[in-house]
């Protein structure tokens, strides 16, 4: 299905090329063929397609509804649903009590008027920047139709779900990267908001002081607009001219062992983005190779999920994806007072980097070093996928451990695979980042 951003397809359905209930069809039948395998655990016809006739009744008595009124939207299986369990990825879940009322996150989009078309697959309990799920099979990359990629995780669906043109936009979550990596890997847009902006409640935890509602969609408006269903409260993004616009280009870290690809998309981006008038400045920001130490030992998402886990770990941990449990139990031995010193370090580190980032409108990177390996051959090593994984997340993580906000925009040529650019601010800059994002998408012409 080709991609089309909400402008795209309401003006078609105004001009009456379309409808709310066709385009809603045509999802429904697109994630039932064996391309899209994977892609959902869960799908809701009847629901969807009364939502999307609700919006045809409306434009056919002239009431102009929301943006996202009937048209399909995805949300990440770790969600609660009404009357459902959520499983988040994981069999583990099977049979324990039904969520009474829908994820916040949820009920807002339901609110707005959009069809819930299904949930979405992801790497179990959230914890993998891959997006293989063992359990529920692992959605294929639409990017290639030739080798089966990874499509990044951990809301691997979600964004396979936009990238295949089903829906206008996929709820995931942040982390680590979990919604910019997938973004990456698959050629969209994801954005990553200040974690504040959205309730977590009523989203399976994986680090309670990470873990941030977002979504993905075609394009920075789209993302834009889900956010401001998502947090009630719509961001005052203007696009601005890049004339003056002061990026930071770190030299620590984020861009160490690019592959050819995304080196070479990386270049042309920031040559085009100058060529625009944007002030590109290389900084040190060595501060970047402070954060393995800091998040250590164990780290935020395995200490925390540990607390969550512990139960189901000692019982029955052959049931989990090996590799999820190799990384929840290295929050086991972690100590109330090394998890406190965690913790201050990490308040002592984000003051740091924001006197580092006083001048600049914000960060600018590769999203993840490499394009998406063939899943087979991660799968067939537990080296190759955790060497893989670590270098997934390594970038996009400085912005949760930023408690920053960050887009992932894809800057690649025709006729290559995805590649992310990257552009991160500190916490509750949101705003200014948004009209940023706007001029550099606009620049890098994806759209």
């Amino acid at each position: 299905m080709k991609l089309q951003t909400l402008r795209e397809r309401r003006a078609r359905i105004a001009a009456g090329e379309t409808s709310h209930e066709a385009v809603l069809a045509q999802a429904l039948e697109a994630a039932a063929t064996p391309a899209l395998a994977g892609t959902f655990t869960r799908l809701y016809p009847q629901a969807a397609l009364q939502a999307a006739r609700h919006a045809d009744a409306m434009a056919a008595a002239g009431v102009e509804g929301p943006a996202l009124a009937g048209l399909p939207v995805s949300i990440k299986d770790l969600y609660d649903v009404a009357g459902e369990t959520t499983l988040a990825g994981s069999v583990i879940r099977q049979g324990r009590p039904a969520a009474a009322a829908d994820a916040p996150a949820v009920a807002r989009l339901r609110a707005a008027g959009a069809a819930v078309l299904g949930k979405t697959n992801m790497s179990e309990f959230a914890f993998s920047g891959v997006g293989a799920n063992p359990h529920f099979g692992t959605p294929a990359n639409p990017a290639d139709a030739a080798v089966a990629r990874a499509p990044g995780g951990s809301s691997s669906g979600a964004a396979v779900s936009v990238a295949a043109g089903l829906c206008v936009a996929g709820l995931g979550s942040d982390t680590g990267g979990s919604i910019r990596i997938p973004a990456a890997l698959c050629g969209i847009v994801g954005f990553k908001n200040t974690q504040s902006r959205v309730p977590i409640e009523g989203a399976f935890p994986l680090s309670h002081t990470l873990d941030t509602v977002c979504a993905m969609a075609v394009c920075v408006e789209d993302c834009l607009t889900v956010d401001g269903v998502l947090s009630g409260s719509p961001l005052p993004a203007v696009l601005r001219p890049l004339d003056g616009v002061r990026l930071a280009v770190p030299q620590t870290l984020v861009l160490d062992a690019l592959d050819a690809t995304v080196s070479a998309a990386f270049a042309r981006a920031l040559t085009r983005l100058s060529a625009a008038g944007a002030r590109l400045v290389e900084v040190p920001l060595k501060e970047l190779a402070e954060v393995a130490a800091i998040n250590a030992p164990g780290g935020f998402s395995p200490v925390e999920a540990w607390a969550v886990h512990r139960e189901d770990m000692r019982t029955q941990r052959e049931r989990y994806d090996h590799r999820v449990a190799a990384r929840i139990a290295l929050g086991e031995p972690v100590s109330a007072a090394d998890y406190i010193v965690m913790q201050q370090r990490r308040r002592d580190w984000i003051a740091r980097m924001g006197r580092a980032l006083q001048g600049f409108d914000a960060m600018l990177c590769p999203t993840v070093p490499i394009v998406a390996p063939p899943v087979a051959d991660l799968l067939a090593s537990d080296e190759a996928f955790f060497k893989a994984n670590g270098l997934l997340l390594r970038n996009t993580f400085v912005g949760n451990f930023l408690d920053g906000c960050s887009f992932s925009l894809p800057c690649q040529a025709e006729g290559e695979l995805p590649v992310g650019l990257m552009l991160t601010a500190p916490c509750g800059q949101d705003a200014a980042l948004a009209g940023v994002a706007l001029a550099v998408e606009a620049v890098l012409g994806q759209r």
